[in-house]
């Protein structure tokens, strides 16, 4: 074991903890108190987004259930490195903004509407706190991006007496809800390098079995291996909001030794073969449970015979193909049939024609195979 992988999954453990969220939280708190300041909640709002949008259309509500100051700022729409594929991002926001509305039981309807003006103090202000969208809310140290995160802050404010928190403006709905056959097939554009992957895997393996669908894994390279940037901000914001997301769920998340790199396309060069021995899903499983809860290095030999026989599949064997690169010619296919359906992230998730974006978003995918079920 070298020293890094024995001290960055230690640190990310910490600074990933409820513990250490809950001390942030507590340390705002005092410092707020001292300082005499009441309970400011700022909204970064970007006009020309959906997602801003529709949480705009519900902040009138918030302020009614909550004893608090909301301060709103006009800010710009993110810049190429946090958002680089502007055009399909936008027309995705569109569909996924409406279709999530209509989720939450909300009259909405998107208004074209020019960017902001003026906006050089706001979109360093939201840098400078540590965010690049619009559509989020701060409070106290903590980002909550859009109406799917709007029930994190209101938990918050609750705590502090500030107002009732017993039935949420919109809580994401579980998944799976029911059970049937549809003899489909599902869909699941992965990368073992996401975080927000790690958290949806068992998951998606539920839903599909609850419906009789196939679960077809569809692998691609992770953004950043792909040669798109990626802002600071993101980098901490994911993470972060992946382990409060995973904490939810009840999901083992924050132990993390990131396999960008080596490690990814090494675990890609056995998921072929691990496929083939009808262990697909449990190669990926245990690839990122390992890396994503355990600090496993997945870029070792230790760390690639853990998984491997984790996932029920021989080392002696794994070990005569591992590091091949047969595997690019498949993910690339999986990469361009995501961006011809308008998605370029993952893990997305496709039934039929409809393809959705989100680990949040497995509902979509539920709806669709409960009409499946029907025809």
């Amino acid at each position: 074991m070298s020293l890094k992988s024995y001290i960055v999954p230690r640190i990310a453990q910490r600074l990933l903890s409820e513990d250490h969220f809950n001390k942030q939280r507590a340390k705002f708190e005092r410092k707020r108190v001292t300082e005499g300041t009441g309970h400011s909640v700022e909204f970064f709002h970007d006009p020309t987004d959906p997602y801003s949008q529709l949480l705009k259309k519900v902040l009138p509500e918030f302020e009614r259930k909550y004893d608090v100051s909301l301060i709103t700022h006009e800010v710009s729409p993110p810049g190429g490195s946090a958002a680089p594929e502007r055009e399909k991002l936008f027309e995705y926001a569109k569909l996924d903004a409406v279709r999530l509305a209509k989720k939450a039981g909300i009259e909405f309807n998107i208004k074209n509407q020019f960017a902001a003006t003026n906006t050089s103090q706001a979109d360093a202000k939201r840098e400078q706190l540590g965010h690049y969208l619009g559509g989020t809310l701060y409070y106290g140290g903590e980002w909550y991006w859009g109406l799917d995160r709007l029930h994190y802050l209101e938990s918050r404010l609750a705590s502090l007496g500030l107002g009732v928190c017993d039935t949420p403006i919109y809580m994401p709905p579980s998944v799976p809800s029911g059970r049937g056959q549809t003899q489909t097939e599902l869909h699941w554009y992965l990368s073992l390098r996401s975080p927000y992957t790690a958290i949806v895997c068992e998951r998606v393996k539920a839903l599909a079995d609850a419906y009789g669908a196939e679960l077809k894994l569809r692998f691609v390279l992770p953004m950043v291996m792909r040669g798109l940037p990626v802002p600071k901000a993101k980098k901490k914001y994911i993470p972060l909001d992946a382990a409060r997301e995973a904490r939810r769920l009840g999901i083992a998340f924050g132990r993390i030794m990131d396999p960008v790199g080596r490690p990814v396309e090494l675990g890609y060069s056995l998921l072929p073969w691990a496929r083939e021995h009808g262990r697909g899903y449990e190669f990926v499983n245990a690839f990122l449970t390992c890396v994503w809860s355990e600090g496993t290095d997945a870029g070792s030999r230790k760390g690639l015979q853990k998984i491997t026989e984790r996932a029920g599949l021989s080392w002696a064997d794994a070990k005569d193909i591992v590091g091949n690169d047969t595997w690019r010619t498949e993910a690339e296919a999986n990469r361009l049939e995501m961006m011809k359906r308008g998605i370029w992230g993952v893990p997305s998730f496709r039934i039929g024609d409809t393809i959705t974006w989100g680990q949040d978003r497995l509902w979509v995918i539920e709806d669709a195979l409960k009409l499946s079920k029907e025809v």
